[in-house]
């Protein structure tokens, strides 16, 4: 099973997820949104997996700069579609498991995760 983490490469808790993952020893390939971009099926899988609230980085800069009448009547389309065109925005990291995911990086979690493999 390949571990892909997707992210971008200068956000801290990026760096604090990736850290872990090494320290434990676990393999994992690394998608960096602002290299490679975000791809629009994954998102819907994770939306339909998640909800898009929880894809969706409300807290960020990016979103909270984003025109008002941007933000009004979000769904997980209009989700989407601010994410394919702002990667930023992107809830991170997205661990994809394979058969699941895990998003954002709470040690606690990858513990148990990776406790079952």
């Amino acid at each position: 099973m390949t571990i892909t983490m997707y992210g971008i490469k200068n956000c801290d808790t990026i760096k604090k997820a990736r850290v872990w993952l090494e320290t434990h020893g676990i393999e994992y390939v690394f998608h960096d949104y602002k290299a490679s971009g975000a791809d629009e099926g994954k998102l819907r899988a994770w939306v339909s997996e998640h909800g898009w609230e929880t894809i969706l980085n409300r807290a960020g800069t990016t979103f909270r700069a984003l025109p008002d009448a941007d933000k009004q009547g979000l769904d997980a389309d209009k989700a989407v579609t601010l994410m394919l065109a702002n990667p930023s925005m992107i809830k991170r990291p997205v661990l994809d498991l394979g058969e699941k995911t895990i998003v954002g990086f709470k040690p606690d979690v990858y513990i148990e995760t990776f406790a079952k493999q």
